[in-house]
């Protein structure tokens, strides 16, 4: 780590008595030595370090990770004494006991906030190291328990758990559960297992325990502080979001599919025709000629050109889906598989999944270009910059299934350009982002959106937006969302979204999910971003001729259809409102959907809300999460005055409030006088 003069660290050495490892300085770092291992600790970021440790030879340096190379200077104190080491980093303190046991403790009390434990008495200490072959591991990094503390973040998943105290999740990416592995506590600290590999973290009542099935060294980072300053020193350390442009703030009207030129054309001319606001519309797949070819067949999209310029013309938007699989029938798989362009295997031939492809009755054996080889990369975008980009204009790209959906996913077979599967297979969805946000950069592109079904730690800086995945269509999910949208928020991706009305199923006339979609869409018109799509009934079967039934604010009735208006126009008035606070997540990190305890740290009840929410600062949103209710109970903060937005009641933060909440209503309230058009 290079250090400018003026923040070099105070080093103290002082006599020290006989210890089990050693002791050493080196270029502003704690670095303890001992039964082979080495343990380095450094400075990383105001408030903040980075601890890696490894077995049997120094330190690697270069491994796949989350962190920028050239972390923000910071002022440090290191000093090494009886036996001891201890680097001081702002409001962060760490000491190395002489048997290389790290403890981090908050500076201006000594509180301790984080210790490693060990697993026994006598073998194995806190970190673990089993040979998996060839230099690496199995890895294991042990940290004590405490009673009553909370934990929050690890990405998005759907057990609708936003405290994740007890729980045991798999580090692996799939359909709706996104591995984003850093962690937030009640203690006062954040970190980051800056690491992709394959693995599981325990967040036991004994102990909590991250484990990376094979890599090769341990590499995390900590920070101290409010969730509120870990966020801006996490987003710091990792990579901030661009600014989110204008028109991604609007309504985004999609379903499955969209299957001609015209079809799609309709829908946006109708949206005219009802005066309603759209901004985006979306391109789904099976619109190529064959997966992998990267463009529009044109037996169904027979002028793209004409299309781009109707939509300009009506203030819309085009998004395209792009895949990363490559069905053999494809014009660029020879050359791609010539050119070592796929993920590979460790035994066998390269990895495969079933998919359906034009042109044949049955499935195929489609390959996946390798996002994390510099070289794929650039030819995938060269064929999306020539097929979209530069005939059409089109620089808004759907980036589905790039978990990537192997069937089966045995990371243990796979093989990448930047690693073995089992090491760096979580890096892959971040690496696809990375695609197209470099790729639009170079070619002039300031805009950058690209929306993602799976992420990874930093996936933020090359402008991903996340959605939940394909799931259910009924109260539970939604219930579930608000935690997933939470945690996914304490893990420094700002912009997320749902499938409003879920993804599997719903019939746009029945009306009990007509009440979902209602509730779901009120939800969705109060998230970052609003996007409205999914696979409803009568669907037909997964092929190149599927679509599902309609999925347009109309297709629902006219009572459910008039309040979805009602929810359009109201997102439009908060536009302005919206763009500001993404713009607090560009300069400074801080989440757009912001849980109650990021606003209000000190109030111990915040803690605990996990069905409602800040659109950031100044707007609480308590959605309707139950089938045939007309009324909501919601917590409002202590050390705010809140007025509801909808009647102008005033209340006192702290206490919990009963409000109406008719069919046409998502009870809001408005933080300290703050003024925001929520009401006609």
């Amino acid at each position: 780590m290079n250090q400018s003069a003026e923040i070099q660290p105070q080093v103290s050495l002082a006599q020290s008595s006989p210890t089990v490892g050693t002791f050493r300085e080196r270029d502003g770092a704690l670095e303890w030595s001992g039964r082979t291992e080495t343990v380095r600790i450094e400075p990383w970021g105001p408030d903040a370090v980075r601890v890696r440790a490894r077995l049997g030879g120094p330190l690697l340096e270069g491994l796949p990770g989350a962190l920028l190379d050239e972390p923000e200077a910071a002022a440090s104190t290191l000093e090494l004494r009886d036996g001891e080491g201890r680097l001081t980093v702002g409001a962060l303190t760490v000491e190395v006991s002489s048997e290389g046991l790290v403890r981090f403790t908050r500076t201006a009390d000594g509180a301790e906030l984080l210790a490693e434990e060990r697993a026994h008495f006598w073998w194995p200490g806190p970190r673990l190291y089993t040979p998996t072959g060839n230099g690496h591991h199995r890895l294991e990094q042990r940290f004590a328990a405490y009673d009553g503390e909370r934990l929050y973040g690890l990405g998005q998943h759907q057990h609708g758990l936003f405290d994740q105290k007890g729980a045991v999740l798999d580090l692996v990416q799939r359909n709706a559960e996104v591995t984003v592995p850093v962690l937030t506590s009640s203690r006062g600290y954040t970190l980051l297992w800056n690491n992709p590999a394959v693995g599981r973290v325990e967040l036991a009542g004994n102990g909590t325990r991250w484990v990376a099935d094979s890599a090769r060294q341990i590499d995390y980072w900590i920070t101290a502080g409010t969730p509120a300053d870990a966020q801006r020193r996490y987003s710091a350390a990792t990579g901030r979001t661009p600014m989110l442009p204008e028109w991604a703030a609007g309504f985004w009207q999609c379903k499955l599919r969209y299957r001609t030129q015209e079809e799609l054309l309709e829908v946006a001319r109708e949206y005219r025709r009802r005066g309603l606001p759209l901004s985006v519309i979306v391109c789904d797949f099976f619109h190529w000629t064959h997966l992998g070819d990267w463009k529009f067949d044109p037996a169904e999209w027979p002028d793209p050109a004409a299309m781009q310029a109707e939509l300009a013309e009506l203030g819309v938007r085009l998004a395209v889906s792009v895949w990363p699989s490559v069905s053999p029938l494809s014009e660029n798989h020879g050359l791609m598989e010539q050119r070592g362009w796929f993920i590979g295997t460790e035994y066998g031939p390269m990895a495969h999944a079933d998919w359906p492809d034009k042109q044949v009755a049955s499935t195929v054996q489609v390959a996946f270009y390798d996002a994390t080889n510099p070289e794929a990369r650039d030819f995938l975008w060269s064929r999306v910059k020539d097929n979209y980009l530069d005939p059409y204009g089109i620089s808004a790209f759907w980036l589905d299934a790039c978990e990537p959906e192997l069937k089966p996913g045995f990371s243990e077979n796979l093989r990448y350009h930047a690693g073995p599967g089992l090491e760096v297979g979580n890096l892959y969805p971040r690496e696809n982002a990375r695609t197209f946000y470099e790729g639009l950069r170079a070619a002039g592109e300031t805009e950058i959106v690209s929306l993602n079904r799976s992420a990874w730690a930093g996936s933020q800086r090359y402008g991903a937006a996340l959605w939940s995945g394909d799931i259910g269509t009924d109260f539970a999910t939604l219930r579930r969302q608000i935690a997933a949208g939470l945690n996914t928020a304490l893990s420094g991706i700002p912009w997320w979204n749902t499938d409003i009305g879920g993804f599997h199923g719903g019939d746009p006339d029945d009306p009990a999910y007509r009440e979902v979609m209602v509730r779901w869409f009120q939800f969705g018109a109060l998230s970052p971003l609003m996007r409205l799509h999914g696979f409803r009934d009568p669907g037909l079967p997964l092929g190149p001729s599927m679509t599902g039934g309609p999925n347009e604010v109309w297709s629902y009735g006219e009572e459910a259809g008039a309040v979805m208006e009602k929810y359009l126009r109201l997102r439009e008035r908060l536009k302005p409102y919206l763009l500001e606070v993404m713009r607090e997540a560009h300069e400074e990190g801080l989440p757009v959907m912001r849980p109650l305890l990021l606003e209000f740290p000190g109030d111990q009840a915040a803690w605990s809300v996990d069905d409602a929410y800040l659109l950031g600062p100044d707007l609480l949103v308590a959605p309707v999460l139950t089938a045939g209710a007309t009324a909501r109970t919601a917590y409002l903060p202590a050390g705010a005055r809140w007025t509801d937005a909808w009647t102008g009641t005033p209340y006192e933060g702290g206490a919990a409030v009963t409000v109406d909440a008719p069919l046409d209503r998502i009870p809001l309230f408005l933080r300290d006088g703050a003024r925001l058009p929520v009401a006609d």
